[in-house]
């Protein structure tokens, strides 16, 4: 019996083995899947290191701006009374628990990535139905001392930013402040191709 199990666990590791090495396949099947598969694994490590994608773990500010068309948002926020006592995710992602919070920061990142790489966003920003709810929710949250002695305080027929400007001002828009400085963002690793765009306009 031992032996029999020797032999079937040396025939199960050669056949997942050969099929890792898709050996069934012809030679030049093989080469090609293994080229494309190269290609994909290249193209994905790309897209991972310009879009800064292990800066979205972080709750940094500046990781907002990765996306250009946040700018305003940035530069608002920045100047405005939140800046200097809450950052976005403060505002934007719920803290009821770390569970919530992290699937909420996907799903709205899926969205948005979703929205800016296809450059459907509209001109002014507006929050999302579940946004919405976050967002008031974390307002009520904040200023729970002042909401004390207001009716609206449990209220849903109006939201804070209704009366109040908010975070971002009265006017939400792309073009609100279109001077916005923006801090620094790292180098992408692409340095060679600007050196490349400058020999070549040179000549």
């Amino acid at each position: 019996m031992r032996i029999l199990n020797g032999m079937g666990f040396k025939w199960n590791r050669h056949f997942l083995l050969n099929w890792c090495l898709l050996t069934p396949l012809p030679i030049f099947w093989r080469i090609g899947v293994f080229v494309l598969l190269g290609v994909a694994i290249g193209l994905g490590a790309v897209i991972v290191r310009i879009s800064r994608m292990p800066s979205y773990l972080s709750d940094a500010p500046e990781v907002c701006i990765n996306c250009h068309v946040m700018n305003s948002a940035y530069a608002t926020w920045r100047q405005g009374s939140h800046g200097p006592v809450a950052l976005c995710v403060d505002c934007h992602l719920p803290h009821d628990n770390f569970v919530a919070k992290m699937a909420f920061k996907a799903y709205d990142g899926m969205k948005h990535s979703y929205v800016f790489t296809f450059r459907l966003e509209p001109q002014v920003l507006e929050l999302s139905p579940a946004a919405v709810h976050v967002v008031q929710g974390n307002c009520v949250r904040c200023h729970y001392q002042q909401f004390q002695m207001i009716r609206l305080a449990d209220s849903t027929e109006r939201k804070c930013w209704d009366c109040h400007d908010g975070a971002h001002g009265a006017v939400i828009s792309l073009s609100a402040s279109p001077f916005a400085h923006r801090p620094q963002l790292p180098s992408a690793g692409l340095d060679w191709m600007k050196h490349l765009s400058k020999e070549n306009s040179d000549e």
